[in-house]
């Protein structure tokens, strides 16, 4: 079904409540997610290194989960991720099961510099951006600003998770920097932001993707 643009609060309010008032688990609803992209992402096709930039909360978890599905239909991923960041547990979780897999992991410091993250991106078909998720708000701060500098200045093809790192969910604003996508695979409904034609330039097409979230829950937000 096709629902209207959601704020942050609404898309926070619908996973709160496919949790908790129908027993899903965010480990499903990320699941779900990650392949969605992952599905896009092959249709869009895929001529080379796919790396996948991950944060540390639910977004970084759905860069996981497709860096499992790319990997198990046999291309190349490279998932890059802070050590010194605490993951969110369902994050860590799906770090956990890539770390046992065949998927080329690196983990970056907290202080890199523009040129290193360059080099890494270098000859990359894709740039996946699982950084920020809708909750974030404000300029991205180093080191994940660092790592949308270096996206931003590569050849590569990009897509962005839910929504560009750095373009604030409810008002469309691009902080400094934004990630620039060619691609936005949004979840649930597009967000209230997009409509800003300043947010245009950096979402590039925007597709959204059904994460199994109960139709009837999703009839309160028409």
């Amino acid at each position: 079904m096709t629902l209207p643009p959601l704020t942050r609060e609404q898309v926070r309010s619908i996973d709160r409540k496919a949790i908790d008032d129908y027993g899903m688990t965010g480990l499903v609803l990320m699941e779900n997610a990650g392949r969605g992209c992952a599905d896009k992402l092959c249709e869009l096709g895929i001529r080379g290194k796919v790396i996948i930039a991950c944060g540390n909360g639910n977004n970084g978890g759905d860069g996981f989960v497709v860096a499992r599905h790319l990997n198990a239909r046999g291309y190349e991923v490279e998932v890059l991720f802070f050590r010194g960041f605490p993951l969110a547990s369902d994050a860590r979780t799906n770090i956990a099961i890539i770390h046992r897999s065949t998927v080329m992991m690196t983990s970056l410091p907290d202080k890199i510099d523009i040129p290193t993250i360059q080099t890494v991106f270098e000859g990359a078909d894709w740039i996946v951006d699982a950084l920020l998720g809708t909750g974030a708000a404000g300029d991205p701060r180093s080191p994940i600003s660092v790592l949308i500098h270096a996206g931003n200045t590569t050849s590569a093809r990009k897509l962005a998770i839910d929504l560009p790192s750095g373009l604030d969910c409810d008002t469309g604003i691009p902080g400094s920097p934004t990630f620039r996508a060619d691609h936005t695979c949004t979840f649930v409904a597009p967000k209230i932001g997009f409509a800003n034609p300043a947010a245009k330039e950096y979402l590039g097409t925007v597709s959204v993707h059904d994460i199994g979230v109960p139709r009837k829950l999703l009839e309160e937000f028409v």
